[in-house]
């Protein structure tokens, strides 16, 4: 989602689902990388970044990746636990853009299944 109107000042919010991730297929580096990726080089673009559906083990995995990771960013992800902190992000991204699955009322379709009209000329 992009957040900010003006142009060279957008902003964009991340939203990580971890509903299926198991501690076989965590990849506590590829996470450390991504985030010292964006704090590196769009240290200003990333407005906020949601984690939803953590599972209880990615707690342990998170106190050791959340030390690679500079404060400034750190205060810009929320890992959504409760009811207040989903109906924030909720809010935050809005209904109308955010998947019937995440509490939104967007109906999301895979580009491959989109077929678009053929331009006659």
């Amino acid at each position: 989602a992009v957040k900010g109107r003006e142009i060279g000042n957008e902003k964009l919010i991340g939203v990580l689902d971890f509903q299926n991730i198991t501690y076989r297929n965590v990849d506590a580096r590829g996470l450390i990388t991504g985030f010292q990726f964006l704090q590196a080089y769009f240290p200003e673009r990333l407005a906020k970044c949601y984690i939803v559906h953590m599972p209880r083990f990615f707690v342990s995995v998170w106190r050791m990746v959340s030390r690679f990771i500079e404060k400034s960013t750190l205060e810009k992800i929320v890992i959504v636990t409760n009811d207040d902190e989903k109906k924030i992000f909720i809010e935050e991204i809005g209904e109308e853009a955010l998947p019937v699955e995440y509490g939104g009322k967007a109906i999301l379709r895979a580009i491959q299944d989109v077929q678009v009209p053929t331009l006659e000329g």
